[in-house]
């Protein structure tokens, strides 16, 4: 797997550049922004376009806290961190989340604070010019962020592409008010900030859920793990595919581990000639590294065999809790018996396997039994 690892590494740093030159325009179009709106809120005496401001600071801080985070991820693995550093990404995701909601509170106490206590806006023909730039050059940034980060499958890049979307609706919103205010004397001012506070609260709430989700560790992509298990039995010796477990340490860092079902003819020769194939041909199709490719026997030319297998499966999934039944062998002549069961998660492991091991051991007196209980990860 070494020419894996290299084209990993390679197509990485092809990744960083990409986020970090992103983010860099990200910061300098966010300045740039923060420092014209702060000018025309300031003049005009406008708490909600001081507010745009100061949401176009806390994008360019993100946008900084995004380029350290990947620059972090992408350090080499170490004895310490041998698979790497790029949950790093997901750390720095989680302060960006905080540096929104602190925005988000803080607007929001601000904006409480003039409806509170009223002052009238003075808008200039030049203010509401900048402002209507500021709108297009946020969906324009918004846009080219967004298909960078999906580019590269950086949830920060997207993430900031959408909320910079996001942004050119709260500034179009500050422009609609200023219009109002122009054309009859309605100040609205403080409550399109009290609103443009609350959508900045949700916007961090959100990313901080999407984080603590993907650190938690979420079920895989089902589109992902249905092709992998495509692969895996594409081989005509592979009688089934199993246990599939992808294991994330940061984007585009996925390892996986799994069961095939082989006949019990085969060498070990022969099987290691077959798993290192499989897991060739998964990561090249995939980008998914294979860590560790287990194998289950199944009995072969044995007509015995094969009727108690079928009981057994029949009697395992008559119970709903059974989501799937695999890697299943028996030696008659040995009298042993073994198989795993997927379960869902309204029953308890142990309880399910003391349920099976009755039944088992009522049809099967004579036989010794291991039943191995499994998660519904992806089944």
């Amino acid at each position: 797997m070494g020419n894996s690892q290299s084209n990993l590494g390679s197509a990485e740093s092809r990744r960083e550049k990409v986020i970090v030159r992103t983010s860099y325009l990200g910061i300098l179009t966010n300045i740039l922004l923060a420092a014209f709106k702060a000018g025309v809120g300031l003049g005009a005496n406008s708490i909600a376009v001081i507010l745009d401001a100061v949401n176009n600071l806390s994008d360019a801080l993100s946008s900084i806290v995004t380029i350290v985070g990947t620059k972090l991820a992408g350090m080499s693995p170490d004895r310490k961190h041998p698979l790497g550093h790029g949950r790093i990404e997901y750390l720095s995701a989680m302060i960006v989340a905080g540096l929104v909601l602190y925005a988000g509170i803080t607007s929001a106490v601000e904006s409480l604070k003039k409806i509170l206590h009223p002052e009238k806006p003075e808008y200039s023909a030049v203010s509401l010019v900048i402002i209507a730039v500021a709108v297009v050059v946020k969906i324009v940034l918004g846009k080219y962020v967004k298909r960078k980060g999906e580019q590269v499958n950086s949830d920060s890049l997207s993430a900031s592409g959408a909320d910079a979307m996001f942004d050119a609706i709260l500034s179009a919103s500050v422009l609609a008010s200023a219009l109002i205010f122009l054309s009859s004397g309605i100040s609205l001012e403080a409550y399109v900030g009290a609103a443009i506070s609350l959508f900045i609260i949700k916007s961090g709430i959100g990313m901080m859920v999407e984080t603590v989700n993907k650190i938690l560790g979420m079920r895989a992509d089902q589109e992902t793990t249905d092709r992998i298990k495509q692969i895996l039995n594409s081989e005509p010796e592979v009688r089934g595919a199993f246990d599939l477990i992808l294991y994330n340490y940061g984007p585009n860092k996925d390892l996986a581990s799994a069961h095939v079902e082989l006949p019990d003819t085969m060498t070990v020769k022969e099987v290691d000639k077959l798993t290192r194939k499989l897991e060739t041909t998964v990561f090249k199709e995939t980008g998914v590294l294979i860590a560790g490719l287990g194998v289950y026997a199944c009995n072969t030319g044995e007509t015995e065999a094969a009727k108690i297998q079928e009981e057994v499966r029949a009697r395992v999934m008559a119970h709903e809790w059974a989501v799937q039944f695999h890697g299943f062998y028996v030696d008659v002549e040995a009298k042993e018996m073994r198989f795993d069961v997927v379960l869902n998660f309204n029953i308890r492991p142990r309880d399910a396997i003391q349920i099976l091991y009755a039944e088992m051991k009522q049809a099967y007196p004579d036989y010794s039994l291991q039943i191995v209980p499994d998660v519904d990860v992806s089944v």
